[in-house]
């Protein structure tokens, strides 16, 4: 696996951990094409800070927007035209873990989401779930997206407090291997991300 997505079933399941979590494994670029709200306290410095320091370069997004909102209406809002063309992939000498903002069909402006960029990419997809009532649903629901768009997923980290009906019913259902059981980690370090980084499975 020397280059992948990561993308989630919704907002706040852990992408950018995960991220951090790929990045530290593989020695791999990383990359968030576009970044909505808090630039003060980006995925991008979250990553940086998280990693060990040379292990792969921290790539600057094509797109800031200051809002906290949906890509699409963040950039309307600012007079911003997200296109496709500035988010081509960026030329990297060896592995790269690119971030999504949000889920798989989020909509970036213009009729374009999350999902035409994962088709334009024609890269694996690592999909993040967590467990939360409704997340069986986002779940599958996100699997079938990508299927649909006949996008290969790699496969899936589960991030949080386990429920074993949850993720025994995910797996019976989509039959995808899992990458990482991640739990509720109570210190975010970057020692903490080394560690799960070791458990990961490639």
């Amino acid at each position: 696996m020397q280059q992948v997505v990561v993308a989630g079933i919704g907002t706040g399941v852990g992408k950018t951990l995960v991220a951090a979590i790929l990045v530290e494994a593989l020695g791999a670029d990383y990359w968030k094409p576009v970044q909505a709200g808090e630039l003060d306290a980006t995925d991008t410095m979250t990553v940086s800070a998280l990693t060990t320091p040379g292990r792969g370069r921290i790539l600057p997004e094509a797109y800031r927007l200051s809002r906290p909102e949906s890509p699409h209406a963040a950039a309307a809002a600012e007079g911003v035209e997200i296109e496709a063309a500035r988010l081509a992939l960026p030329v990297v000498d060896g592995p790269l873990v690119v971030e999504l903002a949000g889920g798989v069909l989020v909509p970036l402006g213009g009729g374009l989401t999350n999902a035409d960029l994962l088709i334009r990419w024609s890269l694996p997809v690592v999909l993040v779930s967590s467990y939360y009532l409704g997340s069986i649903n986002h779940t599958l629901l996100s699997v079938e997206a990508l299927t649909a768009r006949g996008i290969a997923i790699a496969g899936l980290v589960f991030n949080g407090d386990p429920v074993a009906a949850s993720r025994a019913g995910i797996l019976a259902l989509t039959g995808l291997p899992v990458l990482l059981d991640l739990p509720a980690l109570a210190d975010v370090t970057a020692e903490a991300i080394r560690s799960e980084a070791g458990r990961l499975t490639l």
